[in-house]
Formats: structure tokens, C-alpha cells, sequence
């Protein structure tokens, strides 16, 4: 993996780590239960394996798809790509394609299999509030994806959950859980209780990560460009924003919420159930960390 000067993000890289050795032990529970239980389990995984390639392969194809977004040149948006050739000089790196989707959601997101099929996608309600300072940082938060590799991870790690769920789907369509007889009825029970704890957890992993990964993308465009009270801005201006965006453009996010710059929802503080479920971290948090980077910075 070439180096750029994002530099080595040791946290994330043990988490990414942690978790698909995690979500592994959790694929082997599943594959030694379905043979155990005597299922088809070559079809299982080679179903759910085609599914998690196709994803995997076609996942930027998919979310452009969902939101609409078009790749622009620089000479249909040259101020945009003026600035992400800027952010791209500054880490070293491959610059990606950009895109832009119309939408009055302030958002982007970043996604692609690798970094040189990855893309940036803003939408016009980003850089229609946005500063090019802000601006700049936002872009420098998703390059700092793309260059850490993070999306690929998360689409990589989503494997098992998709497993559990084919397993579930396969249990009910087979119509054991119909039968009477009571050893069926017991089989039946085990797989959907293994197949709902595998799937929670999962999803627990793949969130907890997910929360974290954003934290490192903000530390790594705050140390690039130098300006975390730009990135800082650019977070409560778009939190700020959201509670006044239509719920039905709100829903259009939906497909790429986990890989956003924000979460187009408005969430409380706190421990709660909703943070653990949640896919980014709080606005306190984050502005926090920026507050402290900048401070070490030594940034007026």
C-alpha cells in the first residue's frame, strides 16, 4: 500500500484489524454450525460470497446509483477540483474521481474498492454552505478514507452479517420452523438464535469502528491542512443545518449514511443504546478532538 502523508493511523489500523479477526471467529462459528446442522452449506457461501464481491466490486457504482451523483470534470467544477488537487498534493496521493449529487443535504462521503477506483462525492447543499476553507477540510477528512483504506474494510467486514442473514432467511424459507416435530422445532430455534447473535454482533463491531474511523479521518485532515477550526466550522454548520432539511431528502442519504461526512439525522448526547448503535461519533466528541489538535497546533 503506497504511503502518503496521512501517515500510519496506528489506532484505526489495530481496530480494523481487531475487528475482521472479530468478524472472522464469528464466520467460522457460523460455517461450523451450518455443517454441523447438515445445511447446504456450500450454497450459503457461495451465495452470500457472490453478493459480498458484487458489493464489494460494484460499491461505488451502488452508492453513485443511490444518491443520484454524477462524476464531474474539473472543467464542469473546476473550483471543486482545484481543491481536492490542493488536498491531494498536500498527503501525496492518487487523487480519485469526484463526483456531485443534488441534493440540499450538506453531505459527502467517500467510496470505492481501492484508492484508484475510489470516489469524493459532495452535494450541492455542501457546497452551497460551505466555505472553501470548510470545504477544503470535509474533502480532506474523505481523502483521508480513501488513503487509510477504511471503506474497503467496513464493505469487507459486512460479510458476516450478510451470512447470518442468509442463514435466517434459509431456516424460515426451508419451513422448519412449521414443523412439529419437536427436534426440528429445537434445530430450528438454535440457528436463529446463533444467527441473530452473530448478526448483532456484527453489527456492533462494524459500528464501533465505524464511530472511530471518522474520529481518524478528522485528526488526519486536521493535521494535514493544519486548520481543525475549519473542519470544525464546516461540522456545526452542516449539524446545525440538518434539523431545517425536509425529511424526505434526509432519506435519500439513507443508502450511504455509514460512509457520510455527518449523520443526517439529529441524535442526542450521552451514553445511550443510539450511541452504541450509532455510526458516528457525537458532535461533542469530535468538536473536542479538533479543539485539542488545534490547541497542540498552536492554531489562532
Amino acid at each position: 500500500m503506497r504511503r502518503t502523508r496521512y501517515g500510519i493511523d496506528r489506532g484505526l489500523s489495530a481496530r480494523m484489524a481487531g475487528t475482521l479477526f472479530g468478524i472472522g471467529l464469528l464466520y467460522v462459528v457460523l460455517a461450523a454450525l451450518l455443517f454441523a446442522l447438515g445445511f447446504n452449506a456450500g450454497f450459503i457461501l457461495v451465495l452470500s460470497g457472490a453478493l459480498l464481491f458484487a458489493q464489494w466490486w460494484f460499491s461505488d457504482s451502488l452508492a453513485m446509483r443511490a444518491m443520484r451523483a454524477v462524476v464531474v470534470t474539473p472543467e464542469q467544477a473546476p473550483q471543486l477540483h482545484a481543491l481536492v488537487d490542493r488536498v491531494c498534493a498536500m498527503a501525496d496521493m492518487e487523487k480519485p474521481r469526484i463526483g456531485i449529487a443534488d441534493s440540499d443535504v450538506p453531505n459527502a462521503f467517500a467510496t470505492g474498492r481501492t484508492p484508484s477506483r475510489s470516489v469524493v462525492v459532495v452535494t450541492t447543499g455542501l457546497l452551497k454552505r460551505l466555505d472553501q476553507e470548510e470545504l477544503e477540510g470535509v474533502l480532506a477528512h474523505e481523502l483521508s478514507h480513501v488513503a487509510h483504506r477504511d471503506v474497503t474494510v467496513m464493505t469487507v467486514a459486512s460479510f458476516t452479517a450478510i451470512l447470518a442473514g442468509f442463514m435466517a432467511r434459509s431456516v424460515m424459507w426451508s419451513g422448519m420452523g412449521r414443523n412439529r416435530d419437536q427436534n426440528t422445532a429445537l434445530l430450528f430455534l438454535v440457528v436463529m438464535i446463533v444467527s441473530v447473535l452473530v448478526y448483532f454482533i456484527s453489527f456492533i463491531l462494524m459500528r464501533a469502528l465505524s464511530r472511530y474511523r471518522e474520529l481518524g479521518a478528522d485528526r488526519g485532515a486536521a493535521l494535514l491542512t493544519g486548520r481543525p477550526s475549519a473542519l470544525a466550522k464546516a461540522l456545526q454548520k452542516i449539524s446545525g443545518d440538518m434539523a431545517a432539511i425536509p425529511t424526505r431528502d434526509l432519506r435519500q442519504m439513507e443508502p450511504v449514511s455509514s460512509f457520510a461526512f455527518a449523520p443526517a439525522f439529529a441524535r442526542g448526547n450521552g451514553f445511550s443504546l443510539e450511541s452504541v448503535m450509532a455510526t458516528h461519533p457525537s458532535l461533542e466528541k469530535r468538536l473536542e478532538q479538533l479543539a485539542r489538535i488545534s490547541a497542540e497546533l498552536g492554531e489562532r
